[in-house]
């Protein structure tokens, strides 16, 4: 079943801290989504990857008629509760349970670069937006310009178990070259019509929230059952200590990167 056995346990593990305190450090992302999926009422959106719902309830907000797929059953939970006219399926990137043509458009956050096979995910993308639709797609943008990236992964990694023989590990960083995630969509068939950046600064009231927030993602909790939560808050810690502002806060400065294809 692809990558969606593995990812699915691993952002499960604290859904609700990812729904309260992580996933709306994405709210300017999700604007430009949206923005340029160029969703409207009536629009037929599938959301591939959707977590625990956010950005499809924004598109709902727009009247949008939503889809919406994860492979975490504890994030389906909460965005059944905000979305319960949607349809809300728990599934695989790299085989979606949808028909041909079935949406407008279809976005996917920082999602495709977890599927074991990115290239098949890309595909399943394409096969289910109809001819002429849209599908936008987002990855992390240069690390020099993604505090986030550079003063936590030196720390994290280490604490990372070794990747299964064979098995390339998702990196975060590496769609961030000039081009590469618009190479992605051309090579999966896709005709590029847009693309851009959008601040996401990272902003947690206290380094408490901080670690909440973080200690719910996929890698983190990976790292976690590894190294221990000791070794990995520790790490968090001298991080947030870096990027603390005089009233507490914590901030991390980021740019994110959204490419639209057309379908053909």
């Amino acid at each position: 079943m692809g990558s969606a056995t593995v990812q699915g346990e691993l952002w499960g593990r604290q859904a609700q801290d990812f729904a309260a305190y992580l996933e709306q450090v994405a709210l300017p992302l999700y604007g430009a989504v949206l923005d340029a999926a160029r969703v409207t009422p009536g629009t037929r959106l599938f959301d591939a990857g959707c977590g625990a719902g956010l950005l499809a309830l924004l598109a709902s907000f727009r009247g949008a008629r939503v889809t919406a797929l994860d492979a975490s059953a504890a994030l389906l939970a909460i965005a059944r509760e905000r979305l319960p006219a949607a349809d809300v399926r728990e599934g695989d990137l790299e085989a979606l349970p949808f028909a041909d043509a079935s949406f407008d458009v279809v976005t996917a956050v920082n999602s495709v670069f977890y599927a074991a096979d990115m290239a098949a995910a890309m595909r399943e993308l394409i096969r289910v937006v109809q001819p002429g639709g849209r599908v936008v797609v987002t990855a992390w943008g240069p690390l020099e310009r993604c505090e986030f990236l550079t003063a936590v992964m030196p720390a994290i990694g280490p604490l990372m178990p070794p990747p299964p023989p064979g098995a390339t590990p998702a990196k975060p960083g590496a769609l961030s070259e000039p081009g590469a995630l618009a190479a992605v969509l051309e090579q999966a068939g896709l005709c590029v019509v847009e693309e851009g950046e959008v601040a996401c600064p990272f902003v947690f009231p206290s380094v408490e929230v901080s670690w909440c927030a973080n200690a719910s993602a996929g890698p983190n909790q990976l790292a976690i059952a590894h190294s221990g939560e000791a070794a990995v808050r520790a790490a968090f810690a001298k991080a947030d200590r870096a990027h603390m502002r005089p009233d507490g806060s914590i901030r991390y400065e980021n740019v994110f990167l959204w490419v639209a294809g057309e379908h053909p």
